[in-house]
């Protein structure tokens, strides 16, 4: 299982929310190069970017950042946040983004999603954040009467990298992960699942491993900017041969 540093940028700086609100931030730094070169330093494989104000505005809104990520760093970078668009998926993946997150675009727009998996099979993410089950849209500010499983099933002949999903409820709240979600998740997906929110601990990313082989990865965000998470002991607790790391 691969342990997946987040950087979520607003406004041109590094921040965490708490729940989702982007009115309850914390920035951690404005140098965001500085802060990748940190995570892939401390062994990351895999760097996650996600670009707050694309989620809610539609379209790309710290692209110069998110650039300057991909210049200074020299591990796999996937993206979300404001991908709506075949032409901001071309634009990413040319920029050397490993793999783009497609969230409420894959919910609105079944068109794009197929047409994106088909011109870029399994670089395509599927970004699924719920509450109580129900998916979010739109940088979490709306909540659809869909549930997260039924999603899974429907997009299940599309040629998909993985499914991130985020239980919002716990995301930045350091309260672990949702375990009964994510085994409805891994139950459910016919792609690897990459888990998200609530990780604090070397004991809730043990406990998300424990899941089986359909689990990828862990992102991890507050936890490692707050220091109760040593990112180097993570990945030393959960380190694991074999697994296809596309």
């Amino acid at each position: 299982m691969i342990v997946i540093p987040a950087i979520d940028l607003k406004d041109g700086r590094c921040v965490r929310l708490r729940q989702g609100d982007m009115a309850a931030e914390t920035v951690y730094s404005e140098d965001i190069p500085t802060v990748a070169r940190r995570w892939q330093e401390q062994g990351a494989e895999v760097i996650h970017v996600v670009d707050l104000n694309g989620a809610v505005d539609g379209e790309p809104r710290n692209l110069p950042q998110i650039e300057q990520v991909m210049r200074h760093v020299d591990v796999r970078v996937q993206v979300g946040g404001g991908i709506r668009n075949i032409q901001t998926v071309r634009r990413y993946l040319k920029a050397g983004v490993s793999r783009v997150v497609l969230g409420t675009a894959a919910l609105t727009d079944r068109a794009f999603l197929e047409q994106a998996c088909k011109e870029f099979p399994r670089r395509i993410l599927l970004g699924l954040d719920a509450r109580d089950g129900k998916v979010a849209i739109k940088g979490w500010t709306a909540v659809s009467d869909r549930l997260a499983v039924d999603v899974l099933k429907e997009v299940s002949g599309c040629e998909i990298g993985a499914v991130i999903y985020t239980d919002i409820a716990r995301d930045g709240m350091l309260a672990g992960p949702n375990i009964r979600a994510l085994q409805e998740v891994v139950d459910r997906s016919s792609f690897p699942v990459i888990a998200s929110g609530g990780i604090s601990k070397l004991e809730d990313l043990r406990a998300v491993q424990t899941l089986g082989p359909r689990i990828e990865g862990a992102i991890v965000g507050k936890a490692l900017y707050d220091g109760k998470l040593d990112l180097r002991a993570a990945i030393a607790a959960t380190a694991t041969n074999g697994q296809d790391r596309r």
